[in-house]
């Protein structure tokens, strides 16, 4: 496989809130190998369209989640997330997870800085960029595997261990998170893995929950669902629209439609998720198709799947994850939300 050749940095060291500007076609494609990879990170056609544009770092993507084998955390070299800049998956089928795009540092300069001058000749180019979409023997099929940085996540990223404290150090040093909110994520991490020994269980969740109703907090992130694993769970239609507003139902309600696992009709309920109890917000869009990441394959959605403005994994009480910086969406079924008449009060 042909190496890409280009002469600017890799590494620009990028903080949370800086300003970038994302490199031209020209340079990003001088930087890919043949697969359209930069060190196993692929570059996605959807990401040409803010070429040239000048972008805010929201996170520096140091690490990550791992949503294909469900190991935890991972590491990642040298990439950031930037603002407004999600997947529209035109590209890759109509897909409507609109992911947070990984940006390797060396696809981005500083506003200041002289562009690059790329090679006359590069391993990747238009066309191997549209090929690499879709899985290798896959081309030209109906329904193919297809090819993204969700997918290939895993293999351009390396192992991350919960206890290293190093990336915690990063994320106060890159701005992703103050030290204090990182303090508070990694007590109440400590706090859960106390109170998941067993003993003392109802004790020390109650004392969580008095000390959260002092301070107007949430509930301890607890439960399970009440519905055997493979029994049929409910169904609730309310045939949401985009822009109606919703409130999310308690959590004690959502865990009487969940199985045992988690799952209500195939879709799962994260305890992430249940921070977001009690609030309102607007639906964002409803979602008819996602890639699944494991396989690669398009996955239609039988049943309504809702996804809210400004409501994604925050990575505030997930083991093996706290402080990821991935933002990723979460979705929502229907029966898990009622429909209200706007915000509400203050």
């Amino acid at each position: 496989m042909s190496e890409p050749s280009f002469t600017w940095p890799r590494r620009l060291g990028l903080r949370a809130g800086e300003w970038v500007v994302v490199r031209s076609k020209e340079e990003i494609l001088a930087t890919l190998d043949a697969r359209a990879e930069l060190e196993r990170m692929p570059f996605q056609p959807e990401m040409l369209a803010f070429c040239g544009q000048r972008l805010r770092v929201a996170k520096v993507a140091h690490k990550t989640c791992d949503t294909i084998n469900k190991t935890g955390g991972r590491s990642v070299k040298d990439a950031v997330h930037l603002e407004a800049a999600r997947c529209d998956g035109a590209a890759h089928g109509g897909c409507m997870a609109d992911c947070m795009f990984f940006w390797k540092e060396a696809w981005l300069r500083r506003p200041d800085d002289t562009p690059g001058v790329a090679p006359a000749s590069a391993a990747c180019d238009d066309a191997a960029l549209a090929r690499s979409v879709v899985r290798p023997g896959e081309e030209g099929k109906v329904d193919p595997a297809w090819s993204c940085q969700t997918t290939a996540l895993y293999d351009a990223s390396g192992p991350l261990a919960w206890w290293d404290l190093r990336q915690y150090v990063r994320d106060v040093a890159s701005g992703n998170h103050s030290a204090w909110h990182m303090t508070r994520l990694l007590i109440g991490g400590m706090y859960r893995r106390l109170v998941n020994v067993g003993v003392g269980y109802r004790v020390l969740v109650g004392l969580y929950n008095q000390f959260q109703k002092l301070r107007g907090g949430k509930p301890f992130p607890v439960g399970s669902g009440t519905i055997p694993d493979g029994k049929p769970t409910p169904l609730e239609v309310l045939d949401l629209k985009p822009g109606e507003w919703v409130e999310v139902k308690p959590a004690a309600e959502i865990l009487s439609t969940i199985t045992a696992s988690g799952f209500n009709r195939g879709m799962r309920y994260d305890m992430e998720m249940a921070k977001y109890s009690g609030e309102r917000f607007r639906v964002e869009k409803r979602v008819q198709r996602l890639i699944n990441e494991q396989t690669g394959k398009m996955v239609p959605m039988k049943s309504a799947c809702i996804q809210l403005e400004n409501v994604y994994c925050r990575a505030e009480c997930t083991p093996m994850r706290l402080g990821c910086p991935r933002a990723s969406n979460t979705y929502w079924r229907e029966i898990w939300l009622k429909r209200v008449d706007g915000p509400g009060q203050g």
